[in-house]
């Protein structure tokens, strides 16, 4: 057992040379690769001065400076110059300095490991000590991850936009006319290190209810819908379209930069954004759904047709909001109706938010 332990004090006396040899390499190499930097440094602001008096005599000859400005300019040039090599050689040697008092504790570079295993020579199976001694303050700081993902749900006033009619004159009612939202969204920064700007995108289901005005309700004949009115006192008369679509969107904002010594990670919580885009997709379904009491019997009627709706779904949407939050509108830029002898658009106006 006693040859055991003098084996461990031999080899950590060993490794913490070979340690301490390492780091006085490291740090050997690094004032080297410093004071080639400061040749570089006296090569690199000669050549500049070098252009700047050629320049200076360029104009010169164009007779655009008198002698003695030119005099003037170049002294000055040169005393700029100087200044600059001094000042930089000045940072330089502080580097230097700063490496030899403290060694590895400046230095910067790749992560070192130096590793030992101590055996009784029967294979892995019969290490006694395995010791591993890493640097990795100089650890490559991770931005955050490009893409992150969150749910949408969004709601509010529904209507039409119908032409040479304002929406005081709409045929549906403003109150009882609404819209749903919900979906799942991808959002990705645009830049590497920047999070000012990002693409939202993802798929929706989307639910726009109509209630006609007047006692009225949609009645198909060919290939023409129209508002009627109802044969008896209409209870309730509510006409819905239901979409699958995709929502694209760029989105301008404001992020906090959280930093450790490790990452960096962003969040746009309790920032201002705005989203501009659209959406495409189709209608997946078109009901009706009427109610009202006839011979003393409440009736519901539940109707589920084509009503020649559009079967593509198209338009524009945006949002402006803070935190999770959003005022949204969106606008089909498709007809409600494929070959109504008038243009309805629906549009929209609620809340969104990103949850």
């Amino acid at each position: 057992m006693k040859t055991i332990i003098v084996y461990i004090a031999l080899a950590m006396m060993g490794l913490c040379t070979q340690f301490l040899m390492a780091q006085e390499k490291n740090i050997v190499e690094k004032v080297e690769e410093l004071e080639q930097e400061k040749k570089e440094i006296i090569r690199s602001e000669k050549e500049a001065l070098k252009k700047e008096v050629e320049a200076i005599n360029e104009k010169l000859a164009k007779e655009e400076l008198t002698i003695e400005k030119a005099n003037g300019l170049k002294e000055e040039a040169a005393k700029n110059r100087a200044l600059n090599i001094e000042n930089r050689i000045a940072i330089l040697n502080n580097k230097i300095e700063l490496l030899k008092r403290n060694g590895s504790e400046y230095l910067t570079g790749e992560k070192d490991e130096i590793s030992l295993r101590i055996g009784n020579g029967g294979g892995n199976d019969d290490i006694l000590l395995d010791i591993k001694i890493k640097n990795d303050k100089n650890k490559k700081i991770k931005y955050d991850k490009r893409t992150y993902s969150n749910a949408v749900v969004a709601f509010g006033l529904n209507n039409v936009i119908v032409d040479g009619q304002s929406l005081d004159d709409s045929d549906y009612k403003i109150i009882g006319s609404r819209f749903f939202e919900i979906g799942w969204a991808w959002k990705t920064r645009v830049f590497k290190n920047s999070n000012i700007l990002r693409i939202k995108y993802g798929i929706s289901y989307q639910s726009n209810g109509l209630k006609p005005t007047d006692n009225r309700y949609f009645v198909e004949n060919e290939d023409q819908t129209n508002l009627e009115e109802f044969r008896i006192e209409l209870d309730k008369s509510k006409f819905r379209m239901e979409n699958i679509v995709i929502p694209v969107h760029m989105e301008l904002g404001a992020s906090k930069a959280i930093k450790s010594s490790e990452s960096i990670r962003y969040t746009t919580r309790h920032k201002f954004r705005i989203g501009l885009g659209g959406y495409v997709g189709a209608n997946i379904s078109t009901r009706q759904k009427l109610k009202y009491k006839e011979n003393g019997e409440r009736v519901k009627e539940k109707i589920k047709r084509d009503y020649n709706t559009s079967d593509l779904i198209y338009g524009l949407s945006a949002y402006i909001g803070f935190s999770d939050m959003s005022v949204y509108a969106k606008y089909d830029l498709s007809t409600i109706f494929k070959d109504s002898l008038v243009d309805q658009n629906n549009v929209s106006l609620g809340l969104r938010f990103d949850l």
